[in-house]
């Protein structure tokens, strides 16, 4: 083959593989002042931090072992439609409350998820593939990397609607600043 043709496939590859990190880089910016300007106030909330602590204490003693199988035991339960651990977390009060925030944003946001410091759903507006969250950089590059960390992954376009995506995590911190948790929001950046 001519290498013309192989030197415009490789540019060509590379901008299409480009082209989210550039939507990262356009979108960070507002996304995160979206964050500290509007999603801050419900992230404080007292009902987020008191959901938070709650379930830290009720997991305090969790072996990675039974993280792992509590993760297996949802990942069952969302191919099968739902099973009692799905139904606990996603009929909570947390959950409630973010479903409602996730209704009131008009399809700003796409999905919220607030985690445990272990990285375990602690609250979720809608279903998730997992439950444990704490290998994803959403949860490493937020609760992992300490008090006030913000990570703003890469922009997706959703195959169902077509819109581009975004997900911006938090550090959720007690009354006394200390890291108890991380929230992930899913943002359709067109709305931003």
């Amino acid at each position: 083959m001519n290498t013309a043709f192989f030197r415009s496939l490789i540019i060509a590859v590379t901008c299409f593989f480009a082209v989210p990190a550039a939507f990262a880089h356009e979108y960070e910016a507002p996304m995160k002042k979206h964050l500290a300007d509007v999603a801050s106030k419900w992230v404080n909330d007292q009902k987020v931090i008191n959901a938070v602590k709650a379930q830290n204490q009720a997991n305090a003693a969790l072996t990675q072992a039974q993280v792992d199988a509590l993760d297996k035991q949802w990942r069952g339960g969302v191919d099968a439609g739902g099973n009692a651990l799905t139904k606990k977390v996603l009929d909570n009060e947390l959950s409630a409350y973010l479903k409602k925030i996730q209704a009131d944003s008009k399809g700003l946001y796409t999905e919220i998820i607030v985690m445990d410091n272990k990285g375990l759903n602690a609250g979720q507006s809608s279903m998730t593939s997992d439950y444990w969250q704490g290998d994803e950089p959403k949860f490493s590059k937020s609760f992992g990397a300490g008090k006030g960390a913000v990570f703003v992954d890469e922009v997706e376009q959703d195959e169902s609607t077509q819109a581009f995506q975004s997900q911006i995590s938090a550090t959720i911190s007690d009354e006394a600043g200390n890291p108890i948790g991380a929230v992930t929001i899913g943002v359709n950046v067109d709305g931003l």
